[in-house]
């Protein structure tokens, strides 16, 4: 009976305040509108540029081929070391062409002494003409004597020229500056004038090259923005690159050249850059994706990527909440990525207030609260102060 009692006196204290609580909870009965969270966009000049994929070149490479035969008796070089031009790095059997050097001196001397005294038979003839001792047909054939004698002094001194040339070859020399690479012949190898395979490979890879490919419709698509859109005299035209493992690499480059011709098989064009490589980090064959400046778009939109989504037929769309804080759809034209934004021509304005953040609550004609990213702890911490501390309101 007691139990029963208690039930009915809980029971009409519940009926006699229940709508005043619930009056208390919601005053007027609405929701307010969803909180959204914005970025206020501002049209500037924005450089677009183009990431290729591409691999890195050294700048000079000379392959090292025998230009004499022989055995080869000497390496004079440490494989992966730096050379520099002139620097000695294997040596020939020089024997043989000693000898030859040796007989183009006697050779020489030979046609040296044949000559002098040609010159003096040709000089006695010319005096005993002058005494009409001589006929004129014994002095021509003197003149024609000594005059070929000399020109056998000439022959034997190109020849004399040539072993010399043949033995300094037996020292095969750096032709360029450059780290060599592996020896592909060791001491004892039978080498030949001009094989096909190279005793070793030199590359200077400081600076170094690199080369991309860009299709050719991307190209097109470049130029037929016209000239406003080209980059102006004075722009920043540095090219930055990625490294395979997804770093930027420090030093920037700019191109150099770009080849007037387009591959038929693949379609594309290449372009050729060069970077500072003073630790030696990029390698020849090293694949890197560059960032080349290649236009400038005047009142372009820089949109966040998480502002910005696709339709059922995958165009581009965005969120907008306008003046009177209503969301509105727009339909963008997007010229390229930059970072984590996208580059937007068309559907955007300076002022746009864009929804980064909130959109799975809202629709087009929705009103919202709208907040801009970065003052959301404020206004967090100035909602918390004004809410009383829920101990208080349960002590009240």
């Amino acid at each position: 009976m007691a139990r029963l009692t208690r039930f009915f006196v809980l029971a009409g204290m519940v009926a006699a305040t229940g709508p005043a609580a619930v009056m208390a909870q919601a005053p007027g009965g609405d929701m307010p509108p969803p909180a959204v969270t914005v970025v206020t966009v501002q049209a500037q000049d924005v450089t677009l540029t183009a990431t290729l994929p591409g691999r890195v070149v050294a700048s000079a490479e000379a392959e090292l081929r025998p230009q004499v035969g022989g055995l080869i008796v000497e390496r004079l070089f440490e494989e992966g070391s730096v050379v520099a031009e002139g620097d000695p790095l294997y040596r020939i059997d020089p024997r043989t062409y000693e000898a030859a050097q040796a007989q183009a001196v006697a050779s020489l001397a030979q046609a040296q002494a044949q000559a002098d005294a040609a010159r003096r038979d040709a000089e006695r003839v010319v005096a005993l003409r002058d005494r009409r001792v001589a006929s004129e047909q014994n002095q021509d054939s003197a003149i024609a004597a000594r005059d070929a004698a000399e020109a056998a002094v000439k022959a034997a001194e190109a020849q004399l020229l040539a072993t010399q040339i043949d033995l300094d070859r037996t020292t095969i020399t750096a032709p360029i500056d450059g780290v060599i690479g592996l020896a592909q012949a060791s001491p004892g190898a039978l080498v030949t004038a001009g094989q096909a395979n190279p005793l070793a490979v030199i590359r200077r890879i400081d600076p170094v090259r690199v080369d991309v490919t860009q299709s050719a419709a991307e190209i097109v698509r470049w130029q037929r923005m016209g000239p406003e859109a080209a980059l102006p005299t004075g722009a920043d035209r540095t090219v930055s690159l990625r490294l395979a493992d997804g770093s930027t690499y420090e030093h920037t480059g700019s191109m150099t050249a770009a080849e007037p011709y387009v591959d038929e098989m693949t379609g594309v064009i290449t372009l050729r850059m060069e970077f500072a490589n003073p630790d030696n980090l990029l390698l020849p064959g090293m694949f890197v994706q560059a960032d080349i400046p290649q236009a400038k778009l005047k009142n372009a939109i820089l949109a966040p990527q998480e502002g910005v989504s696709r339709d059922r037929r995958g165009r581009p769309i965005a969120m907008i909440v306008n003046s009177d804080n209503i969301v509105e759809e727009r339909a963008l034209e997007i010229a390229q990525d930059q970072g984590n934004q996208w580059v937007v021509t068309k559907g955007l304005a300076s002022g746009d207030r864009l929804i980064v953040s909130g959109l799975q609550r809202v629709a087009p004609g929705a009103p919202v609260t709208p907040q801009e990213r970065g003052s959301e702890p404020a206004a967090t911490a100035s909602a918390d102060q004004a809410a009383p501390p829920a101990d208080a309101a349960s002590t009240n």
